[in-house]
């Protein structure tokens, strides 16, 4: 089942390493891919979405636009301190449409997911939505 609103389960966006009022973090979540959250530029940049409660997530799916290369590391503890690597992905540049990658988890169990985005295909990136299938 894949969820069109993190947002509507509980999901949090908690930590972003950049904030742009116009497009804010908790864009990523709202189910709309009209809508998203833009970096401020350099690299890496990075978010953590919370689960309301322990989830069993067998792939995520990004909407975004120029990211380069993404890693996505899991915490299954209340406290977002410690995270460990469940998957790393090379996107394909898209010229003027959104990039839509399925990345599988495997089952993860997962309280956080941290979403590490290393190089992008330009200065500046966005992330419209993110999904999760269980």
């Amino acid at each position: 089942m894949i969820d069109a609103s993190l947002r509507s389960l509980g999901a949090k966006v908690v930590v972003a390493a950049s904030n742009d009022e116009a497009h804010p973090p908790e864009n990523i979540i709202d189910g709309n891919t009209q809508t998203f959250w833009m970096s401020t530029g350099m690299f890496p940049q990075e978010f953590i979405i919370r689960f309301a409660e322990m989830t069993n997530i067998s792939s995520v799916t990004l909407d975004s636009y120029n990211v380069k290369h993404l890693k996505v590391e899991k915490n299954s503890s209340q406290n977002a301190s410690h995270f460990e690597l469940v998957a790393e992905k090379e996107f394909k540049p898209t010229e003027g449409h959104l990039q839509s990658n399925s990345i599988s988890l495997n089952g993860t169990n997962a309280t956080h997911l941290r979403f590490i985005i290393t190089s992008g295909f330009d200065h500046f990136v966005s992330v419209h939505k993110v999904s999760v299938q269980k």
